[in-house]
């Protein structure tokens, strides 16, 4: 397999968030984020590590374009700030913040690589979730218009490609249901609350690109993940649709039809965890999309439990596994595409997010990663025979361009194509996996 069996046009990349990468977390005008104030508490995040520096990427994004370049990437997704554009969420231009995007905005296209910007990737400003309760409140769709608004003004006639959200899933149940995420909440109805509220301000954003914006396309990136029954039972397979509604048609299908899913969601209005819906909100979520991007990274297996609240748990499955302990499962994938294409809309598909972590380690000055090399020759062919079973797949962002910040596990979990030697300054060094890549690219 080559970069010939894709079409010539097709999207090759690499993609990080703001937050997990760029540091200078108090500098330059930016306000803190609920991840600041998260990351600081005690006991949240491996060992007490925080994205105040990160990989600096502030300071060293034209060294990053410079190897995003030499990896013959023709475009990269990365995410916007919030806070440091609006240190308060709303209201004073921070225009160091603005000033930033732009000048990484223009060391991108002129090394030939298109921008993929995500406006949301988890670094809400402070201000708003002490002001307002943040995603939990309904004002919060109007502050994220105007923030979208503002970034598409500035940077519109250079951008062409835009995501709204990047997996509302995790920012809104891993923060507010499982704890995991900022601000570590737990608490069932809320977090419906909050995907609802998530969507609604996608549908804003959306609204404010269509008046904003003439010339390019905006979609939506979902957490991706292929559900499979334990057993050939009936009641294994109903366990399977009721997870799948809640890991992937939430977000799919809510957006696509303006209505959530059906089985789901009688379980959770039984339990009154369903959110308030009020008029016109469905109209707004409904705003139509481009794309869909597609964050993948492993299946997850179903079995029916009748004490289960939901009515599944889920069962660990016997493949190999990556450092962060998800099954490695190209097949998933090429699975998870094909019914993606095929039930939410028939629109072009990006792949958003895919790679995997890995314990690397430096030695002699190189990174010997051969199981991310398979781990993404297999992903790619995946890839491939889904589009040859007609899948409109128009791009690949691997994940991630460079070691990073993990959110909760920290700087423990390695997924780059460059290991950050973050005891040495935050030097970059190209892993084996880069090398791959870049042969691939240009062979």
């Amino acid at each position: 397999m080559t970069r010939k069996d894709f079409p010539p046009d097709f999207i090759w990349g690499t993609a990080t968030a703001s937050y997990q990468i760029e540091g200078a977390d108090s500098e330059a005008g930016k306000g803190p984020s609920i991840w600041t104030a998260f990351s600081h508490a005690p006991g949240k995040i491996y060992q007490g590590h925080t994205g105040d520096l990160a990989c600096d990427h502030y300071h060293r994004y034209k060294e990053d374009v410079s190897l995003l370049a030499s990896l013959g990437a023709n475009a990269y997704r990365f995410s916007i700030s919030w806070p440091r554009l609006f240190p308060e969420g709303r209201g004073a231009r921070n225009q160091k913040g603005f000033d930033f995007y732009a000048r990484l905005i223009d060391v991108l296209i002129a090394n030939g690589i298109q921008p993929f910007i995500t406006l949301y990737h988890w670094d809400l400003p402070l201000e708003l979730q002490k002001s307002i309760g943040g995603w939990e409140s309904r004002d919060i769709t109007a502050y994220f218009g105007d923030y979208a608004e503002a970034v598409f003004s500035s940077y519109g006639d250079r951008v062409k490609n835009w995501i709204t959200l990047n997996e509302p899933f995790c920012s809104s149940h891993l923060s507010y249901l499982f704890g995991e995420h900022a601000p570590g909440k737990s608490d069932l109805k809320e977090s419906f609350a909050v995907a609802h509220n998530l969507l609604r301000s996608h549908g804003e954003a959306v609204r404010r690109f269509r008046s904003t914006i003439k010339d390019g396309t905006v979609g939506l990136s979902n957490v991706s993940q292929w559900v499979e029954p334990a057993s050939d039972s009936p009641e294994d397979g109903e366990a399977a649709k009721l997870l799948n509604q809640f890991f992937n048609d939430w977000f799919y299908v809510t957006p696509l039809k303006g209505e959530y899913p059906v089985d789901f969601s009688q379980r959770l209005d039984k339990i009154g965890a369903m959110p308030e819906i009020q008029p016109e909100d469905m109209e707004l979520i409904m705003e139509p999309v481009d794309f869909w991007g597609v964050n993948y990274y492993s299946r997850i297996i179903a079995k029916a439990d009748p004490k289960s609240e939901f009515g599944y748990n889920t069962v660990p499955g016997d493949l190999e596994r990556t450092a962060m302990g998800w099954e490695i499962y190209p097949k998933g994938l090429q699975l998870f595409l094909e019914r993606a294409y095929r039930e939410y809309g028939e629109k072009p598909l990006y792949i958003t997010e895919n790679g995997m972590a890995e314990d690397d380690e430096l030695e002699e000055g190189s990174v010997h990663d051969k199981k991310r090399t398979i781990y993404l020759r297999d992903h790619f062919d995946a890839a491939s025979k889904a589009m040859n079973n007609s899948v409109d797949l128009k791009g690949y962002f691997v994940w991630s361009l460079m070691d990073n910040f993990e959110w909760a596990h920290g700087y423990s979990k390695r997924f780059g194509l460059i290991y950050t030697d973050y005891e040495n300054n935050q030097r970059r060094i190209p892993k084996d996996s880069y090398y791959w890549f870049r042969d691939f690219l240009r062979r």
